[in-house]
């Protein structure tokens, strides 16, 4: 992976996932009580060993920006390593970033001075584990000139959403759809591949595919590359990824590499740009067996480190007692005779007895001049289906989750829960009610 250079595009708006992106970029939005989405492409490029990566924000990027200076300044420049945010700078005339592919234009002098072999484009904001070095590998082994990541998703969940590959019996991509309304499914099946926004090119090649105005990769470039022949393959990421793990082998007395059995979560990938789906992410870590698992020193996750004392729960008496069940706590959180469950809950949030808090996001407290301030769930208030954002009151007996037109009437977001009656409710930033 000496040979390959990674630029994160974490520039991005995240309009559908307003409000939580009024005060931040989508890539910075927090997940899971201690992450942000970023963290898990960037604990991708650490665990697949890349050690040279840019990071191109432009969109409301302090919150991000800051997250990346205390949390991800670990590698050695010394050593030619580095993690590096490239704000937009208008490089080239006027404009900002315009898509994916003029923001690799807009910075292509660092391909040019770096000089490596591979050039690795990826997203900032989508939740999944994945080992770049088999990317790398199953493109050499092609012989391409760009490898396509791709997931197998049902064609009614792509379509109109993502770019759609059709393929040959060896991989290689024979027609691309961007966001079509009836995607084209593997043969055999009701799904087909869609593109994860992860393009591995040849440094030759990318360079030619960027010699023109075009402005996105999966709407441009690669419908460009494919009319004129480069050989263009699809990486399929739901029966290819493995977890790589370091063995050691008595006999020989040396390290070896080997591919363990996947993990259950190997084929986890989510797009996590609508409030549906960043919801459901959160929730899918909470049960007993998690279908994405933050867990373990396989693949580690890394983030910027919180110094808050431990999570705590108090009281214990009939009616009053501070328990979380099924949900993850991050520290300092007081559960203080509340009840949390199916719940993710991030530093700073602070639970008043009699409370209830059912299948919900709450992101915790805001840091600010150096100090946590928290986010108050008052006595006796019933929250439901609710992701609520830092810093917010909820005073005591107040109800939400429950009546989608009350929820409405306060000011609040809602979004249906797809297949269900019932409705996801969303509480911006310093909120008070």
């Amino acid at each position: 992976m000496e040979e390959t250079l990674a630029f994160v595009m974490a520039g991005g708006q995240g309009e559908r996932l307003r409000p939580l992106t009024d005060v931040r970029a989508k890539p910075a939005v927090p997940f899971g009580g201690i992450f942000r989405i970023i963290d898990f492409t960037l604990s991708n490029c650490v665990n697949s060993g890349l050690r040279r990566i840019y990071v191109l924000t432009q969109y409301k990027s302090y919150s991000l920006s800051n997250h990346l200076r205390t949390g991800w300044n670990m590698l050695s420049p010394r050593l030619n390593q580095f993690i590096d945010e490239v704000p937009a700078q208008q490089q080239l005339g006027s404009s900002w970033y315009q898509g994916t592919a003029d923001a690799i234009r807009q910075n292509f002098s660092f391909v040019e001075s770096k000089r490596p072999r591979l050039v690795l484009v990826l997203s900032g904001d989508h939740v999944y584990k994945m080992d770049y070095r088999l990317l790398r590998a199953f493109h050499d082994e092609k012989g391409a000139e760009l490898t396509v990541a791709c997931v197998r998703l049902p064609a009614e969940e792509a379509r109109g959403t993502f770019g759609v590959m059709q393929v040959d019996e060896e991989g290689r991509i024979v027609g691309f759809e961007e966001k079509p309304a009836e995607p084209k499914t593997i043969p055999g099946t009701t799904d087909c591949l869609a593109s994860m926004g992860i393009y591995l090119f040849e440094a030759g090649c990318l360079r030619r595919g960027l010699d023109n105005d075009l402005l996105d990769f999966g709407k441009d470039v690669i419908p460009l590359l494919l009319r004129e022949g480069v050989p263009v393959y699809a990486y399929d990421f739901t029966t290819r990824n493995a977890i790589p793990e370091w063995e050691h082998t008595k006999r020989e007395g040396v390290r070896r590499k080997e591919l363990v059995p996947r993990a259950s979560d190997a084929d986890y990938w989510r797009d996590v740009g609508t409030l549906e789906q960043y919801w459901l992410a959160n929730l899918d870590l909470v049960q007993p067996k998690p279908r994405f698992n933050v867990y373990g020193e396989r693949f580690p996750l890394y983030s910027a480190p919180g110094h808050f004392p431990p999570a705590k729960f108090v009281h214990e008496m009939p009616g009053r007692t501070g328990v979380a069940v099924n949900s993850m706590v991050a520290d300092g959180v007081i559960v203080s005779g509340g009840t949390v469950r199916e719940s993710v809950l991030g530093s700073g949030v602070y639970v008043h007895s009699w409370a209830m808090i059912e299948k919900s996001v709450l992101l915790g407290g805001a840091l600010r001049g150096g100090v946590l301030t928290e986010t108050i769930i008052g006595r006796r208030c019933r929250v439901k289906n609710a992701i609520i954002d830092k810093n917010v009151r909820l005073s005591e007996n107040v109800s939400i989750g429950y009546d989608r037109e009350d929820d409405e009437r306060r000011g609040l977001r809602t979004v249906p829960i797809t297949g269900s009656s019932e409705h996801i409710v969303v509480v911006p930033k310093d909120f008070s009610l």
